[in-house]
This record gives C-alpha cells, structure tokens and sequence, in this order.
C-alpha cells in the first residue's frame, strides 16, 4: 500500500537527518566560502560561518538523497543560490572556484548580482551535467563563455548578463546541439563576439537576449519557437530578407523583437509586420531604406496588438502606412518620410488609442486634426516638417533634445525627402 504524500516527506526528512554530505560536495563548499565574501552590509554567509551548523543548512544550499547510493546515507548538494537577491543587499565579491564543477548533481547554481570577478571555470559545464538553471548575471565576470556549458543535456535557462565576459559566443549555445536549452541571456558584454550561426532556426530557443555585445555578421532566419529576440546595440549589418522571408516561416509567437542600434540595410521586410503575436517591434537607429510595406489588415485577419513600433533614425521613404494607427507608442521620427498622416492615424492619437506619436524631423505636408482635444495622456510630435504645426499641442509632446520645433526650412521640402 502507498505510503500518504505527508509520511514520505516525514520519512524522506528523517533520512536526511541521519545522512551526511558526500565529502567532495563538502569540500566544495569550503572554498565557495574561501572564495567569496559578504560586501559590506551583506550577511549571507553568518549562517555558513556557525561551526554547528551541518552544510545542507547553510544559507542558499538545498540537499538531496545521493541517488547513486543505496543505503541513503549520502547527500549531495542539488542546489546553491549565493547572495539573497534582495534589492537592498549589495551582494557578494570573490572569485568562483574551480571545485564548483566536482558538486555533479548539481540542478540549480545562482549567484546574485555582487562584484565577484575573475573567470567562469572552464570545466563547470563538464561536471555539472545535470544543471537546469545556470545564472551568474551582473557581476563582473571576465574572459570566455566555456565550451563547456554547449550541449548540457538539461540546461533550461543560461543567463550570463551584465557582466565582462569576452571571446566568441560558443555557436553549440544557438545551435541543436543545446536541445533543452530555452532562455539564453548574455546582454550587456561588451566583448562577447562573433555571429550568430546560420542554422539557428534549428534551435528550440525561445527567449534570447544578446544586446549590447559585439556580435556582426548578417541575421540568419529565426528559431520558430522564438518569443524574445535582441540582438540590440550590436554590429550586426545585412538585409533583412533572409530572417523573415515569408510569414510562415516567422516565428508565430514572437512578441518582443529588437533589431535596434545595428547596421542593417535595405527594406523593412512586410513580413515582420505580419507576425501574428508581436507586441513591440524595435528597429530603430539602423540604414533601413525604402517605403514602410506594412500589410493592411484584413475581416479575416487578427488585429495587430503592438504596443511599441519604432522604426525611427533610418533612411525610411514613402508615406506612413494607415495599418500602424493600431500601435499603442509609434516612432517614424527622424527619416525620410513624406505625404500626409493618414486620418486613422491621427484619430488613434487624439482619441487616445495611441498614447506616443512621434513624427518629427521628416517631411510629412499634413496631420489632420480631429475636433476633439488632445488627451492629457497622449504625446506628439511633429516639429521639423514641410508643413506649419496644426496646433501648438502638435509640438508639446517632443522630447527636449528632439532638435528644432519649427517647420523645416522651404528648400529642403522641395528637395524631397527621397
């Protein structure tokens, strides 16, 4: 007869009671402590330093039955989770050291935002096979992502931010090869290089964050299980055409995508205005060209929900498509575009629908404007066109650094914006 659930975890307690840590797992510990220490006002190892208390109740450790032993007399450390993540803690300093990969049945290893330094061990990934979530993010990590960590047969979450990490991003983290691998995140490294492979498509990803690095080379097409992407304030350049050649080849449930601050090229394909979940599409400060093709929605067709498009600081040409009076914030300031605002646009704006409309520094002729009010909540702009301000609310909503609220000046609108 089963045993009730309340009796198994009376007895699965009692267990580890009796049960001492596997001394390799003990060692370890002992030069984490070596290795790390409390910044001033962080207390988080007090409890690692009582001499009476056993490993498995120290702060931030979780233990386990040694499953490779019978008798049950083992434990091992299952997970370790360094510094207590509250906001008013500042966290740990040290170094990691390398006897972190001898804890093998290791499922979780966190280390909170603090100053620890120095390298990731290179064979961390090689003894932990068994790591699910890896996060060291916001420290101030330095050399090379390991090889190591490509591959883990059930690593879920890599999470590497805001650190100082350099070299190239080992390609196995964006390929097949990581087949559990779902959330990779290793923004904010200046000097993580190279490029992202071109059978990325290939990978179950579906959330990655590779901004602020220094990652080139053209965009490959997209996992299509991808819900998060940014690669901004990268050197990435190329067209878009072979990331989203069709819609469905697009990734269906992508909602957030940043392309922002990069040296792509070319048109902005109509494709990447059609993904049927996008809520923010980021594409602004690259050399996009050409006319926004935005596909016009149809009584068969979803509605877009975008909360944010904001394809400002390009080359752009042609008119604003009347489809983006469904965005929530619009950015096409900053570009080549001319013609009118279309009326669905500038009813979205003034009747609230539309919270930003930037539009500034282009050279639109004309913004019809409603009868009704501006909202208090609503920000436009378009100061720096081929056309008089329709009203003074039509310049309140420009950030204080948008350069010139006036018209732009008569010879310029006769050259055409392009």
């Amino acid at each position: 007869m089963a045993l009730p659930p309340l009796l198994l975890i009376l007895l699965l307690l009692a267990a580890c009671a009796r049960a001492a840590l596997h001394e390799r797992d003990a060692a370890a510990l002992r030069d984490v402590r070596a290795s790390l220490r409390d910044l001033p006002g962080s207390r988080f190892f007090d409890s690692w330093d009582d001499a009476a208390a056993a490993p498995c109740a120290y702060a931030g450790v979780v233990c386990a039955p040694d499953d490779a032993d019978p008798s049950g007399a083992l434990l091992r450390v299952s997970v370790l989770t360094l510094g207590t993540g509250l906001s008013d803690s500042p966290g740990l300093a040290g170094t990691l050291p390398a006897s972190l990969a001898s804890l093998t049945a290791l499922t979780d290893l966190v280390l909170y935002p603090g100053r620890v330094g120095g390298s990731i061990p290179p064979d961390l990934g090689a003894g932990l096979r068994r790591l699910r979530l890896l996060s060291l993010s916001g420290n101030r990590l330095t050399g090379p992502v390991p090889d190591s960590l490509a591959g883990l047969p059930d690593l879920h979450t890599l999470d590497l931010g805001s650190n100082r990490l350099d070299g190239a991003v080992p390609s196995g983290l964006l390929l097949p090869s990581s087949p559990s691998l779902k959330v990779l995140i290793l923004a904010s490294n200046a000097g993580l290089s190279g490029q992202i492979p071109a059978q990325f498509s290939a990978s179950q990803l579906f959330h990655v964050d590779l901004s602020r690095c220094s990652i080139a080379g053209p965009l490959p097409p997209l996992p299509p299980t991808l819900r998060y992407f940014s690669v901004a304030a990268n050197s990435m350049e190329g067209t878009l055409d072979d990331a989203f050649t069709s819609a469905s080849q697009a990734p269906a449930d992508l909602a957030f995508l940043d392309l922002s601050m990069n040296d792509f090229s070319g048109a902005i394909p109509p494709q990447l205005f059609a993904l049927p979940s996008a809520s923010s599409l980021l594409l602004s400060r690259n050399n996009f060209t050409g006319p926004l093709a935005v596909p016009a929605a149809t009584a068969s067709s979803t509605p877009p929900a975008w909360a944010v498009v904001d394809v400002s600081h390009n080359a752009i040409s042609g008119e604003v498509p009347e489809a983006l009076a469904a965005a929530g914030t619009l950015y096409v300031n900053n570009n080549k575009i001319s013609g009118e605002v279309p009326d669905a646009v500038a009813r979205s704006v003034f009747t609230g629908r539309m919270t930003t409309f930037y539009a500034q520094h282009n050279f639109l002729t004309g913004f019809p404007v409603p009868s009704r009010p501006l909202p208090d909540s609503a920000a436009l702009c378009l100061s720096y066109n081929c056309m008089d301000l329709p009203s003074a609310s039509a310049a309140d909503g420009c950030p204080t650094i948008g350069g010139p609220l006036e018209a732009r000046p008569a010879d310029q609108c006769r050259s055409g914006g392009g």
